[in-house]
């Protein structure tokens, strides 16, 4: 029964949700997306095969996006996903690799010497090629090829990352088959071949690896590395695991012949903290990086993703001035002597010279004593309960010339969140459906075009971050967004121009003009004057029959009512719409209904019906039937009372205040 009236309730009330129940959200909620976008996009490209493992590269400079899969590279134009060539990368010696095991998932895409380089696991047997441009300058073709160990992991589950500096491929990945030997290496370039000592890492995963430019100090350059490891740690307060930050001088080219040749003689590393240091609770586990860059190195941010044991995410910012700071001034842990000169881990033109005293502590004690925390401090800039799984922060320059942060972070569940970094507090503006099937595998963001690009497993979406039609009801509407891509002019909501109305720091909409009908307060408006705006629906309507009404859910940090002869009532919630139902109507229960939104100072007639009796013929009272033509509208909100028995049982269990379970 459950099942035929959530049928019947949708049907007759239109629903398309292209939500699932239980990823609804609850009204009035600030944690929660204010505002759903309508339907799944489906601009980008849909693979003829799933693929168990995708990999991008791409430059906002550039049209070009390489996608990399399953036995093959693809090269797309980013504006439409438009394929533009495709190269088979086949494992070669198919016959020996192990049976299951003979895919070649392309895992590195590199732009490296002149080239686009690409790596794969090559049945086991990792591989690498370089694909130069052909004489036309219209496709690539493979001239050489490399062995990959080291670069490409064994098999794609395994974990690895690459990065290309200055002329010089830098990468992590096992050396080994069973994933052991996993460390972070120079690897191919202009300089000498560098690694890490065993004893630096315990059981590591790495996440990213980023290098921070000094245009006036190209000397003082450093890589930085994120990654979590095992902790040595192991009694029972202690955290089982440990996010870290590590730094690398790009100019290190190793110690002398007789000490720590071909070793990192500038490695040092950090732990880094998110949480609640007053309360020793922590977001352990490192899950994903951004780095937004800027001019001043400074001033460059990163941007962390944390997961917990208690099934929560954070987002945690941190500069790299902080981080130069812990592993400038910090004492090292466990080293109890004189710090030497250099100090360990400084930047210097020949490391071969440094020393044996300043290599020796990078050595035995690379770990700083202080702790590198966040520039919140006391807490994340952001928690959430979703599964986040991937993170990137576009800049964008708002109407009033100033620039905002907009976090773009993808849920386990196919989403994409946007959340507002304005002060100290997060503001969720929007969640827009991308897969109802996978998590993201690989996202990009072109700050230029405002665009996003996310890989599914069966395809490629691309996101416009300036979809500023879905707030385009009204000037308070648009301002109430607080997205800073999109502003209020004489053309509706569109992209941010200068002079276009908005209001980021807090949303209020006394920046709209007062001539606004939306910003009058609801005692203001006129009958008329609602009647005009809104489409009002009227029903006749037997006496002792159920009825129900709905109103859209524009945003989920408002409240929604329904007002009848002076009374108000809360809406039942069924996902995006908000329900009023009436289980036997009475005398009462007839005049005119109005669906109310309140948000901030701002207050909207969202939907109103008036309803009106009807009277039953005598031929049809015994069987209660009720001529087709009984209602003036289609959208007819009569429920058989059985149905409203069933309904009313599932409010009292509380299984309908916010959603409805079949």
């Amino acid at each position: 029964m459950m099942g035929l009236l959530y049928i019947c309730l949708g049907l007759a009330a239109g629903f398309l949700p292209a939500f699932g129940v239980k990823d609804t959200p609850t009204l009035g909620s600030k944690n929660t997306p204010r505002f759903l976008s309508k339907e799944i996009l489906r601009a980008g490209l849909r693979y003829e095969v799933n693929q168990i493992h995708s990999v991008f590269s791409y430059h906002e400079d550039s049209d070009e996006l390489f996608v990399g899969g399953t036995d093959f590279v693809l090269k797309l134009d980013v504006n439409d996903c438009r394929i533009i060539e495709k190269y088979y990368l086949n494992t070669t010696g198919r016959q020996q690799c192990p049976e299951g095991l003979c895919e070649n998932v392309i895992t590195v895409i590199e732009t490296f010497q002149d080239s686009l380089f690409v790596c794969g696991t090559n049945g086991n047997k990792p591989q690498c090629w370089k694909l130069f441009p052909s004489v036309k300058n219209q496709s690539h073709e493979i001239v050489e090829s490399y062995e990959g160990t080291g670069i490409s992991p064994f098999v794609y589950t395994q974990n690895s990352l690459s990065l290309t500096v200055d002329g010089d491929l830098y990468a992590a990945a096992p050396l080994n088959f069973d994933g052991s030997s996993l460390q972070f290496r120079r690897k191919a370039g202009g300089r000498t071949n560098c690694w890490m000592y065993d004893n630096w890492v315990l059981e590591p995963t790495f996440i990213s690896a980023s290098w921070v430019k000094r245009k006036d100090d190209p000397e003082n350059e450093k890589i930085y590395l994120f990654f979590w490891e095992k902790n040595s740690d192991h009694s029972p307060e202690a955290d089982p695991w440990i996010s870290r930050v590590a730094r690398i001088c790009k100019v290190d080219e190793g110690g002398s012949k007789r000490f720590f040749q071909n070793m990192w003689t500038s490695f040092l590393k950090a732990r880094l903290v998110c949480g609640f240091p007053e309360e020793s609770l922590y977001f352990n586990r490192l899950q994903d990086i951004y780095v937004m860059h800027a001019e001043d190195w400074h001033d460059t941010r990163v941007y962390a993703l944390f997961t917990s044991s208690w099934n929560s995410t954070a987002v945690c910012i941190y500069s790299i001035e902080m981080i130069e700071q812990i592993f400038e001034n910090s004492t090292f842990r466990g080293y109890k002597e004189e710090i030497p000169i250099p100090r360990p881990g400084t930047c210097v033109k020949n490391s071969r010279s440094l020393p044996p005293s300043t290599i020796s502590v990078v050595k035995d004690h690379p770990e700083m004593t202080d702790w590198v925390h966040s520039l919140h401090y006391t807490a994340p800039f952001y928690i959430s309960g979703n599964n986040y799984t991937k993170i990137a922060v576009d800049q964008v320059q708002a109407a009033d010339q100033q620039t905002y942060n907009v976090l773009l972070l993808a849920t386990d569940s196919g989403k994409i969140h946007k959340v507002l970094e304005a002060g100290s507090q997060p503001f969720i503006i929007s969640e827009t459906q991308l897969s109802n099937n996978s998590t993201v595998q690989a996202m990009k963001l072109d700050s230029k075009k405002k665009k996003l690009i996310v890989g599914f497993s069966e395809k490629i979406s691309t996101v416009d971050l300036q979809r500023c039609e879905e707030y385009n009801s009204s000037c308070a509407d648009c301002v109430l967004a607080r997205d800073p891509y999109c502003a209020w002019t004489a053309s509706g909501c569109t992209p941010t121009t200068r002079g276009g109305i908005q209001n980021i720091v807090d949303g209020g909409i006394s920046v709209c003009n007062e001539a606004v009908n939306e910003q009058m307060p609801l005692k203001r408006y006129k009958r008329e004057e609602i009647s005009a705006r809104h489409l009002r629906l009227v029903h006749s309507i037997p006496g002792g029959l159920p009825f129900y009404m709905s109103c859209p859910i524009d945003s989920y940090h408002a409240v929604y009512t329904w007002e009848h002869e002076g009374h108000s009532s809360p809406c039942l919630q069924m996902l995006s719409n908000c329900l009023h139902f009436i289980p036997s109507m009475e005398k009462q229960n007839y005049g005119n209904y109005i669906c109310i939104s309140r948000e901030k100072n701002y207050t909207k007639v969202v939907k109103e019906y008036q309803l009106m009796e009807q009277v039953i013929p005598v031929e049809n009272e015994n069987r209660k039937t009720v001529d087709p033509s009984f209602s003036q509208n289609k959208a007819s909100g009569l429920v058989p009372k059985m149905m409203w028995i069933t309904l009313q049982f599932a409010i009292v269990l509380g299984s309908l205040s916010v959603r409805i379970i079949i």
